[in-house]
């Protein structure tokens, strides 16, 4: 009800000249928008996860509408210095990827090119180098394609239980099950892989398809190299896509994704994004002391100011997302309206 009504809302600013009014202003040209996106999919994943990936299509027209709006799209270290300098640009925007998964290199980079627009990409490192899917997002798309079937988890986790993955429910409930099973086990990587096939396998799901296409993996070294040497600025997402609450194993966090990165593309980042958008007023300290110069969460907003560097907000840019509520934020409008 709420989304039906700030639709029409916003039609009807639109059509009265308010988006135009202040697109234009001298308030949205001290603002920076920062776009976060987490996935373009290779297959069905935006139907999977629709609040992390979006259709290729989707993706296109969302950088379509940011070239008729006319927008300055700016790299992330120039946004960032123009910002606090007083010296935006009219309408300036941002673009960041998180994770670093393969369909930014295979679906994104291609259209970014197209449209001539700079974007950083927070790459997490470990599964960089250990190049499988990430077991957390894999384990759950595998559920989601086998939810036709009813899983019986006595031979995966030891557990006399059945599930019938028609459910959502039931899904997400044998999802934490097993990410529970894989923690107190502290299964290694390869073992995490191995459970994937087994699952995969007990679903009817073409794991070794998954595997060739690269679904829900990340970009490897030389791919990292590649994208770097063409323009697109890789930053810190720590190495194991988690931030420890202890101080030495934080900046071991930094410190191992960082290392992996200078290995990678011969630059040394200093701009970082909270992993799941988790932050914590005692991690500020802890990066300023690793030397770094901005910080994304993934709070809703426009960056101004008065924004903290190391707590900038960005609009997470989803599949539920209509064209013109996208069009308010790129405006700012947006900001002016109620949300969940």
């Amino acid at each position: 009800m709420l989304k039906k009504l700030k639709q029409t809302t916003l039609a009807s600013l639109k059509g009265s000249g308010a988006f135009q009014l202040v697109h234009n202003s001298r308030w949205r040209r001290r603002r920076l928008l920062i776009l976060a996106y987490h996935g373009i999919s290779l297959s069905d994943e935006h139907l999977w996860n629709p609040s992390q990936y979006l259709s290729p299509e989707v993706f296109r027209a969302r950088l379509s509408l940011i070239e008729k709006s006319g927008c300055t799209v700016l790299s992330l270290a120039d946004g960032v210095r123009r910002l606090y300098a007083g010296e935006l640009p009219e309408r300036s925007v941002v673009l960041t990827f998180d994770d670093g998964t393969y369909d930014f290199y295979l679906q994104a980079y291609p259209l970014l090119k197209e449209f001539d627009y700079p974007a950083t990409l927070y790459l997490t490192t470990f599964y960089s180098q250990y190049n499988r899917p990430v077991f957390d997002v894999a384990c759950s798309y595998l559920l989601w394609k086998g939810r036709e079937r009813t899983l019986d988890l006595k031979s995966v986790t030891g557990n006399d239980i059945s599930y019938d993955l028609t459910r959502e429910q039931a899904r997400t409930t044998a999802f934490e099950e097993i990410k529970l099973f894989v923690t107190e086990k502290k299964f290694s990587a390869a073992e995490k892989d191995e459970l994937l096939a087994k699952i995969a396998q007990k679903l009817g799901v073409d794991f070794d398809n998954l595997l060739s296409r690269r679904i829900l993996q990340l970009i490897n070294p030389v791919e990292a190299k590649s994208l770097a040497a063409d323009g697109i600025d890789v930053q810190l997402h720590t190495h194991r896509h988690r931030t420890p609450s202890d101080r030495e194993l934080f900046l071991k966090e930094i410190e191992d994704n960082r290392k992996s990165i200078e290995a990678m593309t011969g630059k040394s980042p200093t701009h970082f994004c909270y992993p799941s958008g988790i932050w914590d007023p005692a991690f500020l300290p802890w990066l300023s002391e690793a030397g770094i110069e901005s910080a994304t969460t993934c709070e809703i907003g426009l960056a101004t100011p008065a924004s903290n560097p190391l707590l900038l907000p960005r609009l997470v840019d989803v599949s539920r997302l209509s064209p013109i509520e996208f069009e308010g934020w790129l405006t700012g409008i947006s900001t002016a309206l109620p949300r969940r």
